[in-house]
């Protein structure tokens, strides 16, 4: 059983801006609750305790808001933006166990059964990290090219400059303290460790069986806040 979880929440959110120019992103309302609420939500239906929110803008606000949500979680503040996979590296001693999930704080998605569906899947001898994902079709509001393929053994790889992939990263993964060994402690994303993860075979996938919300402009938020 996986015990621990780190919620990113430390982005700038430029895209939503001016609505981020006084909150951060994940602490903006989608039909009635913040994103942030409805991350917490999926963690708790799993029952994980040991859950980490790292904070970089309007920090203070992330942190009022998770005490809420949360009081026993803990905070991984970043006085520099440390990106997305430094992000986690500075989270390291903060997490329990050698796997661990990660989540955006930014991001709506239905179902909080495939976490369940991704603990069960997960071999920490055979994947460096397992990616969540969903059909190009599920993913609304979101205008881009894909970002995976997926083998009927779960093995992801990238699409090639020009190409169309089918399904898209939905910001949920399962992961490992051993795939950050040797990391530097400045700014890199996560994609620098999938793509070593991708030359070892050890990049895995897994689909959602509900839908996701790429929520990344105030027009978009007006979209769907009828979810």
């Amino acid at each position: 059983m996986i015990q621990s979880a780190m919620i990113l929440a430390a982005g700038l959110g430029t895209r939503m801006r001016p609505l981020t120019n006084t909150r951060p992103k994940p602490l903006i309302p989608v039909a009635g609750k913040t994103m942030l609420e409805r991350t917490f939500e999926h963690v708790k239906e799993m029952g994980i305790s040991n859950i980490v929110v790292n904070t970089h803008y309007l920090a203070s606000q992330v942190e009022d808001a998770v005490k809420r949500l949360c009081p026993e979680a803990l905070i991984s503040y970043e006085e520099t933006l440390l990106e997305t996979g430094g992000g986690i590296r500075a989270a390291l001693p903060l997490l329990k166990g050698n796997s661990f999930f990660t989540l955006n704080g930014d991001s709506i998605w239905s179902d909080s059964l495939s976490l369940k569906t991704m603990e069960t899947t997960w071999n920490a001898e055979q994947m460096d990290a397992l990616l969540l994902l969903v059909p190009r079709e599920h993913a609304h509001g979101y205008e881009g090219r894909g970002d995976f393929f997926l083998s009927e053994e779960g093995h992801l790889t990238r699409p090639t400059q020009g190409m169309m992939a089918p399904y898209v990263y939905i910001g949920v993964q399962i992961t490992q303290h051993r795939l950050f060994k040797d990391t530097p402690t400045t700014p890199f994303s996560i994609n620098v460790l999938w793509n070593k993860a991708l030359e070892r075979n050890r990049l895995y996938g897994i689909l959602h069986q509900g839908e996701w919300f790429h929520i990344s402009t105030p027009d978009c938020l007006k979209k769907y806040e009828s979810i």
